[in-house]
Order: C-alpha cells, then structure tokens, then sequence
C-alpha cells in the first residue's frame, strides 16, 4: 500500500498576497492583476503543497526573464531557502505550517528591470501558476538602489504623483498647464515594458537607469524607432490629434500599446508629459523642467543668430532657434560610469532636435555638468549646456547694391535659459530651479563655468550660421563673449515693451515701447518697432505691423510710442492656425550722435476667461457625484467650434464635449457624473478648445474617503 507520505512533493498553488506587498513596495496604485515590486526590497509568497514539507525535500523558486532564461547568463535565478544568494537575490522560509509555506524574496537592488515569470520546482515537478509574471522595478526607497532617494516628500512628488504641471508661455508670461502623467492607469505599465522589450536593450543594461532613460527618451519620440510620439511643429494635424489637445500621457500610451503605431502629433511638453509618466511608472524620480529662451544651437558654437529685416521684423532665416521654451525631464540617480560628483538629477531630453550616436536621443546629461560647464561628460552635454547658456547675436539685413548685408547689431549674453522650472514638491506651485542648471549671471563661478566649456568646445570663430555667410561683412575672427556684456552705451540707452491694455483676442493689440537714456546730453533717437505672432519654436507666423519713429530726448528721460493693431490685422491668422501662438514684439533703438545701437524683444501671450469647476470637495469612494463645468465666452468674438475635454484619473476616463460655437457673452455648461475608484486627493483637469483659442485650461483637486 503507498500512503500519502512517500507521494512526490508538488506545488499546487501559489498566494502573491499582493495588497500586503504592493502596500510595502508603494505600488499598490497600479491597475494591474499581476504582482508589482520593486527591487532589493522583501516581498512574500504563500506556497501550496500536497503534503507538508520535510527536511529532506528540495524546494526552489525559479525567477525567469527574457525569452529564454538561462543561469549562467544571469536571466533565471534559482533560488533556495537558507541558501547563499544567487546575483544578489536571496529567499527565507518565513514559516510553516499544514501544507503551506510562507516564503520571503529579496531580489537584487540592481536586478535588471522588467517582467518576471515564476515558477515553483519541487524535486522533478515545476508548477507554473497563472498571473505568475511579477513586474520588477527600479526602487527610489532602497538605499542600495543607484535611484535611491532619500526625501520622502520628494518620493511622493517625483515618483507617485501621476498629476502635475508643465510650464510653457514665455520668459515674461509663464503660466502652468496641468497634465496627467497617469502612471498607474491600465496597460501603462505593460506599454513601459513593451517599450522596455522594444528598446533592444541587454539585459545587464537594463539594470542601469541611465542606459533605461538615453532609451526611452530615443523610443518616446516616433523617429528612427517606430516609438510612441510623432512630432509635429507644421501648424496642419488633419488625420491626427493637436498637441494642443492632450491633456495628459494616458490615451497616448494606452492607443500606441494598443496599435503599436506612433500617436500623432506631439511638440515639447507632450514629450516631456510622456517621457515623465514612463519614468515615473519604471520606478525612476522624474520630473519635467521648462526652460525660457532655450537655444537649439545647430552647430554647438553656444551662439544663436537672430536676423532683423529694415522695420525690425525677425526673419525666419536661422538654422538656430530660440524657443520662447522648451520643455524637458530630469531623471534622478548615481551615475556609476562617471567620476564622482555627477549624480542626483540628470537631463534627458524626448524632443527630436538633433541626432545623438545616430538616434534621436538626448540624455542623461549631470545637471552638475551643466553647470560647472564639463560639457565633455556623456550623454549630449554639449546640446544642454547651450539650451540654457548660448549668446544671442543680432543681425540687422539691408540691401546693398541689390545684395543683402549682414550688420551685428547686438550680443545678448545674459537672454538665453531663464526661469528654469518645475513643480514644487507637494505643492501646486511653480518652482524656480536656475540656480541648479547655471551660477548667477555675471559671477566669478559663472565666468569660470563658460571659460571652462568654451575650453571644451572650441567655437569656430563667431560667424552668422546661414546659408550666405560669406557675405557678411566687418566681424573680426573669434569674438569670444566672455565678458559680461551688458552693453556699456555712452547714452546709457534702455528699451521697455509692455503691453497697457490687456490681450484679449478680439481686441485692440495696445503695447508701448519706452525708451530712456540715462546720460546727460541732447540725443536724436530712430526707433524701429515690430508686432509679429509667433510660435513657441520662435519661428515667424505673421507680421502684424511696424512703427518707425524718429524723437529728441534731453538726457536723463524716457520716452513711451504706443504701437497699436487692429483685431482684423490678427484675427484671421489667430483662426487658422492650429497652434497657440504669441505676440513677439521687437525693437531696435540707435542714437545718431553714438551710433549705439540696442535690440529688446519681448514674447507676450494673449489672455482668456477661465473656465469654473463646480464640484463637492470630498466624496467617498464608490460613491457617485455630479461635477460641472462652466464657461462664460467675455471676449468680442464668438468661439467656434469648441470642444471641451475632461480627465480626472481615479474618477472618470477621458471625455469629450462638443460645444458648438459659443457667442460673446454666452455661458456653457457642462455636467459628468463621477465615481470615484481610488482613495486620497484626485484632480480633475478640463480643457477648452476652439478655432480661436486653444490654451484654455483648469483643474480642481477633490479628497476621496471611505
């Protein structure tokens, strides 16, 4: 007779006690069946057997991944109670009891990143158990890990908010537009990880967040790879939806799983909104950074040429651009492959700009780096270290003879990378972060920064970078800017731009331009003055009109000329683009005794009414509740054709109104009935766009309850 006891030892089943680990491991917001962890941190499993089992029984747990796991290349890990670790991983019997074992595992703090297949081996038999896929990520709460953070509060913002801002607008007028990162909603993790399989990376290489970030700033971007987001800066998205129309990362990465084709259309903050949820989901402290003035420098020589035509307009000439900004992230971690000194937050760019090793890529890049100017350092230095530090040189075009002829009229050394921001940590604020990309302007340790990546640089001798720059005339070999160079006039000359009305589209454009000298003398001053829209890429959409003024001034004084437009010199433009575009204005001053010369350009956006949120300020989970949207139209022009779109992560899915046009005057409202599906402080995000308008934006925070 065979009793039960001389039975081989088999599995027959498998507990993950998933909302006791994922609570321990700050993953219990992801939507997903399976059992996320993050690594060098226990976990528990609760093992099923047929019998109970004894000293002499072999029991192990087999940890795969890839697609054909093998020991000596490090992709499975067997692993036995009580036994020395295996790569790191270690695994306990906790207790046991009956015909159960309660089993803790510890997987290594720099285990490669990704989707593990469990299985449990007793003697001969493997027991494979379904949901047996464990996701593993990086851990910012384990302090072997290279993402180690040790603020709690930064933990919360960097890695488990999935809401936030983006900073956009201009160095003058910056405002925020709320976005959902949605790391935790459905299939963005499995979307991370097909990205992960996608990124081709080995699998020692995904144990690195540095070599995981350079990927994934390559694979969020469309080009070269098929990756998630097509860029699009044409101001035409037919067949496709307008950067200016997302409001968060979630239906991006959820259609691009799904179909596995590029989401049209993204500029800057889309792909930095993305690169950030995918950060974020992976494990990594992300965050996005907007920079005012940012330089694309094409030719890394830090300087940025700016062409002027005869009545001052900008001319849409240049290879190098100056964006009003520019939006980024910063991945936090320790850069083992560098010198000491380089770790903490490192700039990673999914913009496609320039190509990096062959790929559009760009990152990580030490901020350290930046600003102590070791533009040497790996990866794309050189790029960032000119986003936010190149010179902004002026060019004046004329007519000579029927050629055209290249004047410098100034060099801005102290334009370019203002206002660097982010959000605050647990704070809905925009925080100013300048200071950890570049010293003050103007100081020793700055000089020495520019001195020092100039070194590294080598500029080729400060020549106009266009297509005809063997016609320039009078600019000696290399001027190399390194001295502050706020311009020493002899007239003490100063330009202002301000607007004296407010910018509501469909009215007046009012602006005036002040001029002051502040030396003593009689002075005859010619103003050139421009009114130009813009796109935030600074390139060029319509002249609007020009003012030329000749004036005495008896110095010290100031003198103010209003510049005026007309709403039907704009309004036809404003409707057709696609794109939110700002009001450039430009103006050039000389004073004919001197021959000092000053250039001033101010980028301005317009501005809007808001819309109003009407909501209770908790609720509890489950239960329903009604939120309304209200917009009243107090412009002088009817907004056609407007949609309004809403999001509130935990609370409802994405959802669009059809608002038809909406005359002066009118007030819309809007009602969804909400239920509420997760626990704590949930924000609900609306926007409003029409032919007229695209950046009307709002959001309201609600506490979820039991």
């Amino acid at each position: 007779m065979f009793s039960d006891t001389d039975s081989s030892l088999k599995a027959t089943g498998i507990d993950f006690l998933k909302s006791q680990n994922t609570r321990q491991h700050h993953t219990d917001a992801y939507n997903i069946k399976n059992l996320v962890v993050r690594r060098g941190h226990p976990f528990q499993v609760l093992v099923s057997l047929n019998r109970e089992l004894r000293p002499a029984d072999k029991l192990s747990l087999r940890f795969g991944i890839g697609e054909n796991p093998m020991k000596n290349r490090g992709s499975l890990m067997s692993l036995k109670p009580e036994r020395e670790d295996f790569n790191g991983w270690k695994i306990s019997l906790v207790k046991k009891g009956g015909k159960e074992c309660l089993l803790s595992v510890t997987s290594s703090p720099n285990a490669p990143v990704g989707k593990y297949n469990l299985h449990v081996k007793t003697g001969t038999n493997i027991y494979k158990p379904e949901n047996g896929v464990i996701y593993l990520l990086f851990n910012p709460w384990c302090k072997d890990d290279v993402v180690y953070m040790a603020n709690e509060a930064e933990k919360n913002e960097y890695v488990l908010n999935d809401t936030g801002y983006i900073y956009v607008g201009s160095a003058y007028s910056i405002y925020n537009r709320p976005w959902n990162f949605g790391q935790f909603e459905d299939s963005i993790l499995d979307a991370c990880m097909y990205l992960l399989d996608k990124s081709k990376l080995s699998l020692t290489e995904r144990r690195d967040p540095a070599n995981v970030s350079r990927a994934m700033s390559a694979l969020v971007n469309a080009n070269d790879d098929n990756g998630v987001v097509l860029g699009s800066w044409s101001g035409n998205y037919i067949g496709g939806t307008s950067p200016m129309d997302w409001i968060g990362s979630v239906t991006i990465l959820q259609q691009y799983y799904k179909t596995k084709k590029p989401v049209k259309y993204g500029q800057c903050w889309v792909f930095a909104g993305v690169l950030n949820t995918v950060m974020r989901c992976l494990g990594v402290p992300c965050r996005c950074v907007s920079t005012f003035d940012s330089a694309h420098d094409t030719e890394e020589n830090l300087t940025v040429d700016i062409y002027l035509n005869e009545k001052g307009e900008k001319m849409n000439i240049s290879f190098d651009s100056v964006w009003n900004f520019h939006v980024w992230n910063d991945a936090w971690m320790k850069r083992t492959d560098l010198p000491n000194g380089f770790d903490g937050w490192q700039a990673i760019d999914s913009t496609p700009q320039e190509q990096s090793q062959g790929r559009f890529q760009c990152g990580p890049c030490p901020v350290k780096a930046v600003k102590e100017g070791d533009v040497y350092l790996p990866y794309d230095s050189k790029f960032v270290y000119a986003e936010v530090n190149a010179d902004r040189v002026y060019w004046l075009v004329k007519k000579v003879n029927g050629k055209d002829k290249y004047f410098k009229i100034a060099t801005e050394t102290q334009d370019i990378g203002k206002n660097i921001s982010t959000k605050a940590v647990g704070q809905n604020r925009r925080e100013d972060i300048t200071q950890e990309y570049k010293y003050p302007e103007g100081s020793k340790e700055e000089r020495m920064s520019m001195q020092r990546a100039y070194s590294f640089i080598r500029p080729s001798g400060l020549m106009p970078r266009s297509g005809y720059a063997s016609t320039v005339q009078g600019l000696g070999g290399n001027a190399q800017p390194l001295v502050p160079n706020e311009p020493a006039t002899k007239t003490g000359l100063h330009i202002e731009i301000k607007n004296t009305e407010p910018l509501h589209p469909g009215n007046p454009l009012e602006m005036a331009i002040t001029v002051k000298v502040s030396t003593p003398g009689n002075w005859t001053i010619d103003l050139t003055g421009s009114c130009q829209l813009q796109y935030y890429t600074g390139k060029v959409q319509a002249n609007l009109g020009t003012t030329k003024e000749t004036f005495n001034l008896e110095g010290p004084s100031e003198m103010q000329i209003p510049l005026k437009i007309a709403p039907d010199a704009y309004m036809k433009t404003l409707s057709s683009v696609e794109d939110e575009v700002l009001i450039l204005v430009t103006a050039i001053a000389e004073v004919r005794e001197t021959k000092d010369k000053l250039t001033k350009e101010t980028s301005m956006r317009f501005q809007y009414p808001p819309i109003t949120v009407q909501m209770p300020e908790t609720a509890r989970l489950y239960n329903d509740f009604t939120c309304a949207f209200i917009f009243k139209n107090k412009l002088n022009v009817t907004l056609e054709n407007c949609k309004l779109l809403v999001e509130g992560l935990g609370i409802f899915k994405m959802t669009t109104f059809d608002q038809g046009d909406i005359m002066p005057g009118r007030i819309m409202k809007s009602e969804i009935i909400c239920t509420p599906t997760r626990l704590g402080e949930r924000k609900i995000v609306a926007k409003l766009i029409s032919n007229q308008i695209k950046g009307i934006s709002t959001e309201k925070g609600i506490i979820i309850t039991e």
